[in-house]
C-alpha cells in the first residue's frame, strides 16, 4: 500500500492514470481481439478475492448491439432522479477512464478512485499465479469491470447500471445478479467472436438473462425474440417486448435537441414529455426502454423524475455536435460513434434530417465490421466527399479492403463522390477539418470510438470545446 502512494506522489499522477498504467500489463482484448480469453471463472474468482462488491447494491443489467450505452445512460439519470445513489458502467471511454465508471453524468470524487486503486492493485499482484482458475491470467477488462464493482461500493452506491462489454453470456459483467435485464436490438457483429448467424449473436447477448428475473426487450428481428423468449422461458423468466406496451410516441429536433412525448398503456398515469440530449428518432425508443425497465422495477418514480432523468442523460460520441469555430478554422463537427450497418444508417438518416444533403463524410472502423454494406450506405445518403482512415494508431483495422469496398461502388456510380484516404488519422482529420470548413459544410465523423478519442484529443490541443 505504502508502495503505491508513493509511486503516485512521485510521479505526481492522478489515481485513474496511474491506474490506467498499472492495467496495461494486462491483455486487453478492446485493443488486440483475441479468441478463446472469455470465461466466467477468473471474474468469480477476483470478486471473491474482494468479498463480492458487486453483491452490495441493485443492478441494472444491459446487453445488446446498438443502443445500449444510451439506455444505460437513461436508466442511470432516472434512477438518480429518483434519489438513489447511482453508479454507471459503460465502455469503452473516448478521453477519459472516468467515462466508463461514474456516476450517472460525473466522475466520482479524485479520493473515490483512489481508495479503489490502493485496495485493487497490491491485492491483486499479490495473486499466486497457480491459484487462478485454469492458471488463466485476469485480462483488462475482467480488471476493469472488478475496479467498478469496488469503486461504487467506495463511494456508497445503491443502484447501479452495468452495460456488457461485447456479447453477454461471458462478459466479465455477468457475475451480477441484477433486478433486471434489458436486451436492445441485436444484429450481425463480431461474427468471429460471437457466431455468424443472428440466432447464435442471440444466443450470446440472451446469457445475462437470470432465473425469475425481469427480461425487457424491443424491435428484434423474428429469429432473434425467438431465442429470446426461448431463454426467458428456460429461466422462468417474465419477458416484456416493449412493441406492446407503447402506445404511441412523438419526435421532434428542436434546437439541436429532441423533444419527445411517449405514450404508454400500462404503468404511466400520463404520457412522458421530456427533452432528449440525444438525437435521432431511435433515441424515442432507447428512451422508452428505461423508462419501462425502471417502471416495472420501481413503481414508485414518478413521470417528473422519469422526465427529469431523460432530460439530463448524456454520453460523448453519441451523436455529438461540436459549433463551428472561426477563429480556430474548425467546422461544424457531428461525432458518433456508430460502427454497425444499423446504427451507422440511423446516424446518417439524423444527420441527413439535420442538414439535408450537405456534409463531408470522415469514417473509419474496426477490421471486423460489415465494411461491404456500411459502404453501400455511403452511397446511399448521397456523400460526395468522402475522407478514410484507420481508427487509430491502436486499433485493428483493414483500411485497404475498406477503400477497395468504396472505389468499388464509386467505379459503377452513375455520380462520383470524392474519395480520400490517409492511414494517418491525424492527417485525414486535419484534411477534412480543412476541406468542410473551406466549404462552410458540416463533416460528420464516425465509425470508431476510437477514431472520435482521435478527434477529440487534436481538438485539445486546439482549445475547442
Amino acid at each position: 500500500m505504502e508502495k503505491i502512494v508513493n509511486i503516485m506522489k512521485s510521479n505526481e499522477k492522478s489515481s485513474l492514470e496511474y491506474f490506467n498504467e498499472w492495467l496495461d500489463a494486462f491483455l486487453n482484448f478492446e485493443k488486440m481481439p483475441k479468441k478463446n480469453i472469455f470465461w466466467l471463472d477468473t471474474m468469480n474468482y477476483l470478486c471473491n478475492r474482494f468479498y463480492n462488491p458487486q453483491k452490495e447494491y441493485k443492478c441494472y443489467h444491459i446487453a445488446g448491439s446498438k443502443g445500449k450505452g444510451s439506455v444505460s445512460s437513461y436508466i442511470a439519470n432516472i434512477l438518480s432522479s429518483a434519489g438513489f445513489k447511482t453508479g454507471l458502467y459503460t465502455s469503452p471511454h473516448i478521453l477519459n477512464f472516468s467515462e466508463r465508471i461514474r456516476c450517472a453524468n460525473n466522475p466520482f470524487p479524485e479520493e473515490i478512485y483512489e481508495q479503489t486503486v490502493k485496495q485493487i492493485v497490491p491485492l491483486v499482484d499479490s495473486i499466486i499465479p497457480e491459484n487462478l482458475p485454469n492458471q488463466r491470467e485476469a485480462t483488462w477488462f475482467e480488471l476493469v469491470t472488478l475496479f467498478a464493482f469496488l469503486t461504487f461500493k467506495n463511494a456508497g452506491c445503491t443502484h447501479c447500471v452495468f452495460e456488457t462489454g461485447m456479447g453477454g453470456r461471458l462478459d466479465a459483467t455477468n457475475v451480477i445478479n441484477p433486478e433486471i435485464c434489458i436486451i436492445t436490438p441485436i444484429e450481425l457483429e463480431h461474427t468471429e467472436f460471437l457466431g455468424d448467424t443472428l440466432e447464435k449473436i442471440a444466443a450470446e447477448k440472451a446469457g445475462i438473462i437470470k432465473e425469475n428475473i425481469p427480461v425487457i426487450s424491443f424491435n428484434q428481428k423474428p429469429e432473434v425474440k425467438k431465442v429470446l423468449i426461448e431463454k426467458a422461458n428456460e429461466k422462468n423468466c417474465k419477458i416484456y417486448f416493449l412493441d406492446e406496451f407503447l402506445k404511441s410516441y412523438n419526435y421532434e429536433i428542436n434546437n439541436l435537441k429532441s423533444d419527445i412525448t411517449l405514450e404508454f398503456n400500462n404503468l404511466f398515469s400520463r404520457p412522458i414529455k421530456t427533452t432528449l440530449n440525444f438525437l435521432g428518432e431511435f433515441q424515442v425508443f432507447n428512451a422508452a426502454l428505461a423508462c419501462y425497465a425502471c417502471k416495472i422495477i420501481n413503481p414508485e418514480i414518478t413521470e417528473e423524475q422519469i422526465e427529469e432523468g431523460l432530460s439530463n442523460a448524456f454520453l460523448p460520441g453519441r451523436f455529438e455536435i461540436i459549433n463551428k469555430n472561426d477563429s480556430k478554422k474548425i467546422p461544424t463537427i457531428i461525432m458518433d460513434g456508430a460502427h454497425t450497418k444499423d446504427s451507422v444508417t440511423f446516424t446518417f438518416n439524423t444527420f441527413r434530417k439535420l442538414f439535408n444533403n450537405e456534409g463531408k463524410l470522415l469514417f473509419a472502423c474496426a477490421y471486423d465490421k460489415n465494411m461491404d454494406e456500411i459502404s453501400k450506405l455511403f452511397f446511399e445518403y448521397n456523400f460526395k466527399d468522402i475522407i478514410l482512415t484507420k481508427p487509430g494508431l491502436e486499433k485493428g483495422s483493414n483500411l485497404p479492403y475498406l477503400i477497395e469496398c468504396v472505389k468499388k461502388i464509386n467505379d459503377n456510380s452513375n455520380e462520383k463522390v470524392n474519395l480520400q484516404f490517409d492511414e494517418n488519422p491525424q492527417k485525414a482529420i486535419f484534411a477534412a477539418f480543412e476541406q468542410a470548413y473551406n466549404a462552410n459544410e458540416p463533416l460528420l465523423i464516425c465509425g470508431s470510438f476510437y477514431l472520435l478519442a482521435e478527434v477529440k484529443r487534436l481538438l485539445q490541443t486546439l482549445q475547442v470545446d
